[in-house]
């Protein structure tokens, strides 16, 4: 019998930890798919976050590396220029990305650091409890947030694609989702590009994958995807933010 499906060589035989309903697995494994497609396997460091995906170095068949909260930039970068010719990607939460390690990415991306970063925003802190996080929404309860996030007093939530799409670093951003078959698709082939672009030495590439955290947000598997749909997207809109390839067509 013809094998039409199989889980990718580079994904680890091992089960997964996240809650169920968690996308996480669903964006391990296009990561994993890219990886195979490209032929990388061999050549490719990940760099692993604080937060959810901490444990992200026991499901993927390359080197990884695992950073301090919020420093996976920073490590990536130091791998990338000791080993330019090996592939270096980081799997980044909100919390690890956008919050203590706002200025890690801000830098890397203005430098133009060739390297790759998935990010994945779930618009709460999935690991320690459900804290507010930056990308939390306006009027989203969480733990620390128990009437809803208020502008007056902690502000509005951070569009990481928009602020660093106006940098001159980046060669590709792009917010992506993991909702649909039509997004997931979409979403693979984003990093896809983002792998590329690294290999092909454009420098620095960041996708955003809009995420569910069914169990922090208090919602079945199912109605964490309505909710993203209902009230993630509206607020980060899906799309390219910048890619160099499409400004140096037009």
């Amino acid at each position: 019998m013809a094998i039409v499906f199989q889980k990718p060589k580079a994904l680890s035989d091992v089960p997964l930890h996240y809650c169920p309903g968690c996308t996480h697995g669903i964006v391990h494994r296009l990561v994993a798919e890219v990886i195979d497609e490209l032929g990388i396997e061999g050549s490719t460091i990940g760099v692993a976050p604080v937060g959810c995906a901490v444990f992200a170095y026991n499901y993927f068949n390359c080197d990884m590396q695992e950073a301090a909260h919020g420093r996976a930039p920073a490590v990536a970068t130091g791998i990338k220029r000791a080993n330019p010719e090996n592939i270096v990607f980081t799997y980044q939460g909100d919390g690890d990305l956008a919050a203590i390690g706002t200025a890690e990415t801000v830098h890397a991306a203005a430098r133009g650091e060739n390297i790759t970063i998935i990010f994945i925003n779930n618009a709460i802190y999935g690991m320690t409890g459900g804290q507010m996080a930056p990308t939390t929404l306006v009027g989203q309860v969480t733990q620390t947030s128990p009437y809803g996030r208020k502008v007056e007093a902690q502000g509005y939530p951070i569009r990481m694609s928009e602020m660093l799409s106006t940098l001159e670093g980046p060669s590709y951003i792009k917010r992506c989702s993991v909702d649909s078959i039509k997004n997931i698709n979409d979403t693979k082939r984003a990093i896809k590009k983002a792998f590329q672009n690294q290999i092909d030495k454009k420098g620095f590439s960041l996708v955003e994958v809009l995420s569910t955290c069914p169990t922090n947000w208090g919602l079945s598997p199912v109605e964490a995807l309505d909710w993203l749909r209902e009230n993630m997207i509206p607020h980060y809109p899906l799309g390219t933010y910048k890619d160099i390839d499409a400004e140096q067509k037009a």
